[in-house]
C-alpha cells in the first residue's frame, strides 16, 4: 500500500482533506490515514481543517477513534475541525454514538469553507 490515503490541499488558511477510499475499514489504511491526519496537526499545526467525506461510504469504529483523536489534537492547539459532505448513513452512526456533538457537519465542502469566511467559486 504505497502512497497517501488522503488528498490534502490548502485554500487560504484552511486545509481540506479528501479521502481516497470509499471504504475506510482496513486497519492498515486506517493507520495510514491516522498518521497523515495527526501529522497535519502535530507537525504542520493546521488549525482550520475540513474533512470532506463525499467519497466515503463505509467507516469502521477504528476510523471513528482516529477522528476523535484528531479532534482532541486540534482542540489542544485551539483548532477547528469541520466535517463536510458526509452521507446520511454515516451521520446516523455519529448520532447513535453521540459523537455529533464533537463535530460540526456541513452539506458541502464549500459551505464548510464559508463558515471560515472562505468563499470559493
Amino acid at each position: 500500500m504505497a502512497g497517501s490515503q488522503l488528498l490534502v490541499h490548502t485554500i487560504q488558511d484552511a486545509t481540506v482533506v479528501n479521502f481516497r477510499q470509499a471504504s475506510i475499514l482496513d486497519s492498515a489504511i486506517i493507520d495510514s490515514i491516522a498518521q497523515e491526519l495527526y501529522a497535519l496537526i502535530d507537525e504542520k499545526a493546521v488549525r482550520r481543517l475540513v474533512l470532506d467525506f463525499a467519497n466515503v461510504k463505509f467507516l469502521s469504529s477504528q476510523a471513528l477513534g482516529v477522528l476523535i483523536t484528531v479532534k482532541k489534537k486540534a482542540d489542544a492547539i485551539k483548532g477547528v475541525i469541520l466535517i463536510a459532505a458526509m452521507k446520511e448513513d454515516l451521520q446516523r452512526v455519529f448520532k447513535i454514538m453521540n459523537l455529533q456533538k464533537l463535530f460540526s457537519f456541513y452539506p458541502t465542502e464549500h459551505e464548510a469553507l464559508a463558515s471560515f469566511d472562505i468563499f470559493t467559486s
